[in-house]
């Protein structure tokens, strides 16, 4: 036999779910109806009384419903057993769709695009944190013979181009020779250190390359350097729009702040484990301007954390199906980069 916490759980999670359906407040007699919870009505209101004390559900204003609290959704998230798992359907179009991006660009635009429509809210994912990268490729291409491209690849799959005005013309050979030296010290390094190492790349250059070296060094190392690490990608953000209600006298607070970045990079900070969902709710935001919100947000890259994403919503979101989505779709984007 169910004991009296458990029973009045089943409860909460009904009015969580019926709530989240309808965006109306919940009254004891439609649990009985559309829950088979094998109570009276007289038990089902025993037990919403309970909650409500406890501070799980509200009433919204007189002779109306329950509604869940931010501590309800809490609790309900909290018990989540495990999150409503995707459709085998579902997992073969976030595969396929996210396969077919060209570069990181693209799969972080194509991530974004998935989220908003996986789950109708707001999407944002953070472009890899390049301080974590490491260097997998410099490759230099002669556009003159006195001006050369030079492309920076990380394992990430980030892609910088710069031009190099040389001063002098050099030749294809002197060109692979710089091209195997660079690679040879700089490849495999994270970012930071490889800055260093190519001051001693000049140091080491024979005679005849020096000149040509300092001149390629000087703008590697700003590649290297000069990134816009805490970068936003975010899509979906009409999707608010749709639920004003949900956002009395806030929306206009929201949008703002999801235009600053700054506040959702700090969200996205928090997810520090690459698989691990975090669910932040109403108040638990310490953002004043996110507190009509929940974000959930989860760490992307495998072994090592790359960046973070997650959706934003209103408190009245479909919590398992927003954790699988997430989920999935951050374990896709981990694998596509890894396999760079």
């Amino acid at each position: 036999m169910v004991n009296a916490d458990e029973r009045r759980f089943e409860v909460l999670r009904a009015i969580v779910a019926d709530y989240v359906s309808n965006h109306e407040p919940v009254a004891s007699k439609a649990i009985v109806d559309r829950h088979n919870l094998g109570v009276s009505s007289a038990t089902v209101r025993n037990d919403m009384a309970s909650l409500e004390e406890d501070g799980y559900i509200m009433q919204p204003h007189t002779s109306a419903g329950r509604i869940p609290t931010d501590k309800g959704y809490r609790l309900f998230v909290d018990r989540l057993s495990e999150a409503k798992p995707l459709s085998t359907a579902e997992r073969r179009a976030i595969g396929t769709f996210l396969e077919g991006a060209v570069d990181l660009d693209d799969v972080l635009r194509r991530s974004v695009r998935l989220l908003a429509q996986l789950t109708r809210q707001v999407a944002v994912v953070q472009y890899p944190t390049l301080t974590r990268s490491t260097v997998r490729h410099i490759e230099l291409v002669l556009i003159t013979p006195a001006r050369l491209m030079l492309v920076m690849i990380t394992d990430t799959g980030r892609v910088d181009q710069r031009m190099v005005d040389l001063g002098d013309v050099i030749t294809e050979d002197t060109l692979a020779r710089m091209r195997t030296m660079i690679n040879s010290s700089l490849a495999g390094q994270r970012l930071t250190d490889a800055a260093v190492k190519v001051a001693e790349l000049v140091d080491a250059a024979p005679n005849e390359l020096r000149d040509a070296m300092i001149r390629v060094g000087s703008v590697l190392v700003e590649s290297l350097v000069d990134h816009p690490e805490e970068r936003l990608v975010l899509g979906g953000t009409a999707n608010l729009t749709r639920n004003v209600a949900d956002f009395p006298g806030s929306l206009r607070q929201v949008l703002e702040a999801l235009e600053e970045q700054v506040v959702i990079l700090k969200l996205l900070a928090s997810a520090q484990d690459a698989g691990t969902v975090t669910v932040h709710i109403g108040g638990e935001n310490e953002a004043e301007q996110m507190r009509s919100t929940s974000v959930v947000s989860i760490g992307y890259g495998g072994t090592e954390l790359l960046g973070g994403m997650g959706v934003v919503g209103p408190t009245r979101m479909d919590y398992p199906g927003t954790i699988a989505a997430v989920r999935a779709v951050a374990n896709y984007v981990g694998e596509i980069l890894r396999a760079r």
